[in-house]
């Protein structure tokens, strides 16, 4: 296996066609590159079938709205393009990214008049894509910077360019020894962490921040319906960092790293326990039903009537 992305076997959709993976590229001018008008999604594999298809696709097609352009293709292309590359590269279980992106036709900080193009890449996931679980927990720290409050960027896109925070939090923890670093919001409150959402067990309750400005991830959806269907109370609410010291055990949760139990953030220590072997048992099932490509339990990302057959 090639250890760079862009040498490698296969093929990528990409603007209604299936692509050699090699040949799938976009000139260095394109506006995305310089401006970060790119949406995205990660998505899993799980026996040949991609876990809530329907309802990441529907959040890209909101994520683009939210940068203020439409993608020219339904929610149903898009999952039908999604199934179409996943069998074009036999691909039974892996990674899926399909990312949304505005074009080389203009170059400058509006983007008026460029093309929106599609691409949506599968692999066998592989790498640091995301935080991986171990025995007794992975070590988080604190991040230095905060998500962005709603009068400053669209925190409710999975939007390219929100990322950078992250990625530079990412790289620090990791330098540090860590596995992963802990995000605030714009108030102090616990968010998420750089590409995961976090959870809390509090006196035998499910504890998790409340969504404003930052993404309703739809692992983080999933993990509510289980806990809610075992007849556990799960609290969404603003959480403040001095909780930590209230918690008994602490979990991040995200389409790549699935459930990852915490077993320190800093200096505070957590075991991994029952709640959360419970969800990760619960999850694996999930994600194996015949039916999980659709919107689950907790409803639809609504999908802007302007987008359009292509």
């Amino acid at each position: 296996m090639s250890l760079t992305m862009a040498d490698r076997d296969g093929w990528i959709w990409c603007d209604g066609e299936l692509v050699p993976w090699r040949s799938a590229n976009m000139h260095v001018l394109t506006h995305a590159l310089h401006y970060g008008s790119a949406v995205f999604e990660g998505e899993r594999v799980y026996e040949g079938r991609v876990f809530r298809l329907a309802a990441h696709s529907a959040r890209l097609i909101n994520s683009a709205r939210l940068l203020d352009y439409d993608l020219p293709w339904t929610r149903e292309q898009i999952d039908e393009a999604t199934r179409a590359v996943v069998k074009a590269n036999a691909l039974a279980s892996g990674y899926v990214r399909p990312i949304a992106w505005r074009g080389s036709e203009v170059m400058g900080v509006s983007a008026i008049g460029t093309t929106v193009h599609l691409a949506i890449a599968p692999w066998a996931q592989e790498g640091r894509l995301s935080v991986q679980p171990k025995p007794g927990g992975i070590k988080v720290t604190m991040a230095g910077y905060r998500r962005p409050s709603p009068e400053v960027a669209p925190g409710g896109a999975k939007a390219a360019g929100l990322y950078i925070i992250c990625g530079i939090e990412k790289d620090r923890a990791l330098n540090a020894g860590f596995d992963d670093a802990l995000m605030l919001d714009w108030q102090g409150r616990l968010a998420e962490s750089t590409g995961a959402n976090v959870f809390l067990t509090m006196g035998g309750r499910l504890v998790t921040p409340k969504v404003e400005n930052f993404l309703d991830g739809i692992t983080r959806r999933a993990v509510i319906g289980m806990a809610r269907k075992r007849g556990w109370t799960v609290e969404e609410r603003a959480v403040m960092p001095c909780e930590l010291d209230d918690a008994a055990e602490i979990f991040l949760c995200g389409t790549a790293a699935e459930i990852v139990p915490v077993g320190a953030i800093d200096t505070h220590r957590y075991q991994v326990g029952p709640m959360s072997g419970t969800l990760m048992a619960d999850y694996a099932e999930l994600v194996r039903q015949p039916d999980c490509e659709g919107f689950g339990e907790s409803g639809h990302f609504a999908q802007p009537a302007s987008a359009k057959a292509a």
